[in-house]
C-alpha cells in the first residue's frame, strides 16, 4: 500500500488533491494518482485560471464554443464543467466503493458572488443540474452572506463543499448551517455529503509577519505555530458538534457527518517543513486536499500517525500566548477571508480577460 492509502486505511484521513488540469485527465497522470490513493479532487478560480491559461489543450474547445457565439464567460464555464465531469468519471469508482464518503469533485461558483446571498444559491443550483452527477460537490464560500445559502442547498439534499473558513467561530456557524439543513431536510438523508475547509497556512502567513513585528523572542519562538492549534482546536469543535440527541437523532435518518477538510495546506515559509500541515492534522473522518507537490512531499517523507486530537490543552495555549502578545486573531480572520475572495476574484476576472484575448487573436 502507499503512504496515501495508509492515511485513509489506518487513520480515517482522506487525501485529496487540489489541483485539476485537463492534460492530466487526458495524459493518465490523474488515473496514476487515483491507483495510488487520493480519493477526491478541488478546484477554484485561481487553479483553472492557471490550467486553462497555461495549456493549449483547452483552444480547440474554446474556438468551438466561441465560433458558436458562445460569451467569454459561456464558454469558461463549458470548459470547466467539462474538466468536472471526466473528473467525476475517473472518481466514481471510489465512490461507489466508499457508499459516497470519497470520489468527490469540487466546483465553486463564481467567486464575486461570495456576499450575495440569493445569487450564490441560485448558481449553485445550477451548478447541482448542469453536472448531474452524486459525486460532485458546489462550493460555496463560508462568508456570513454564504451561510444561508449553504443550509438552504443542505435542505435540498444537495452535496456542498464550504470554503474559505478561517476562524473558528465562522466554523461553527457553519457547521449549524449544516445541521439546520439536515433537520429542514425531507426523509433519507444518507446520500447528502458535505466538507468544511479550513483554511490552514495562509493563517500562519499572517500571524506570522505579526509576530515578525513584535520582534519579541517570545513572539518569534511562536511563529509557524498557531494554524496548526486553530486547526486542532477547529476538529475539537467538530467532535463537539457531531455528538449528543440534537446529532443522534439526524443520524438515525442516515444522516452523515461534515467532515473537517484541510486547505491551503502548503508551506508558505521555505524554512517550514513541506509536510507540516499534514503530518499535524491526522485523525478520522477528516479530509486534507493538498497541491501536488504537498502530495509528492508527503508520500516521500510524510509522518502516518494521529496527531490532530494529540493536545487540546497544547493548541488551546498557543491561540491564548498569541493573543496575548497583540495579535488579533479575530481581525486576522476576517483579512484572510476578505483576501481570500479578492484572490479567487482577481484569477477570475483574468482569465476572463485572457480569454476575450485569445478570442480577439481566434478571430
Amino acid at each position: 500500500m502507499s503512504k496515501l492509502q495508509d492515511l485513509y486505511a489506518d487513520q480515517g484521513q482522506s487525501p485529496w488533491l487540489d489541483n485539476l488540469r485537463r492534460g492530466w485527465i487526458t495524459g493518465g497522470e490523474m488515473q496514476e494518482l487515483i491507483a495510488q490513493g487520493i480519493r477526491g479532487i478541488t478546484s477554484n478560480p485561481t487553479i483553472f485560471q492557471k490550467a486553462i491559461t497555461g495549456e493549449d489543450t483547452y483552444d480547440r474547445q474554446f474556438a468551438d464554443l466561441v465560433g458558436g457565439g458562445a460569451t467569454i464567460e459561456d464558454a469558461y464555464w463549458s470548459m470547466v464543467v467539462r474538466d468536472i465531469e471526466s473528473a467525476l468519471a475517473l472518481l466514481r469508482p471510489v465512490y461507489d466503493a466508499s457508499d459516497g464518503r470519497d470520489g468527490y469533485v469540487s466546483v465553486e461558483v463564481a467567486p464575486e458572488l461570495a456576499n450575495d446571498t440569493e445569487a450564490t444559491t441560485e448558481q449553485a443550483r445550477e451548478l447541482h443540474t448542469r453536472i448531474d452527477e452524486p459525486n460532485v460537490m458546489i462550493k460555496i464560500p463560508g462568508t456570513e452572506a454564504g451561510l444561508p445559502a449553504i443550509e438552504q442547498m443542505i435542505a435540498e439534499k444537495r452535496s456542498i463543499n464550504v470554503t474559505l473558513i478561517f476562524g473558528l467561530d465562522r466554523y461553527q456557524d457553519v457547521m449549524e448551517a449544516y445541521l439546520r439543513g439536515l433537520e429542514r431536510a425531507d426523509g433519507d438523508l444518507s446520500r447528502v455529503a458535505s466538507v468544511a475547509s479550513f483554511f490552514i497556512s495562509r493563517v500562519d502567513t499572517e500571524v506570522d509577519r505579526r509576530l515578525d513585528e513584535i520582534g519579541t523572542p517570545e513572539a518569534l519562538a511562536l511563529k509557524g505555530k498557531t494554524a496548526v492549534a486553530n486547526g486542532q482546536l477547529a476538529y475539537q469543535l467538530f467532535e463537539q458538534t457531531f455528538s449528543g440527541p440534537r446529532w443522534e437523532a439526524l443520524v438515525e435518518r442516515g444522516a452523515r457527518v461534515q467532515r473537517p477538510l484541510w486547505a491551503s495546506t502548503s508551506t508558505k515559509d521555505p524554512s517550514y517543513p513541506e509536510t507540516l500541515y499534514v503530518d499535524t492534522l491526522i485523525g478520522p473522518e477528516t479530509v486534507n486536499t493538498m497541491p501536488d507537490a504537498t502530495v509528492d512531499a508527503f508520500v516521500a517523507g510524510g509522518t502516518v500517525a494521529r496527531t490532530v486530537d494529540a493536545d487540546y490543552p497544547a493548541a488551546q495555549s498557543v491561540i491564548d500566548q498569541v493573543s496575548a502578545l497583540g495579535v488579533d486573531l479575530d481581525e486576522v480572520v476576517q483579512l484572510l477571508e476578505d483576501q481570500g475572495v479578492a484572490s479567487f476574484s482577481k484569477s477570475f476576472d483574468e482569465l476572463l480577460a485572457a480569454l476575450d484575448d485569445k478570442r480577439d487573436r481566434l478571430s
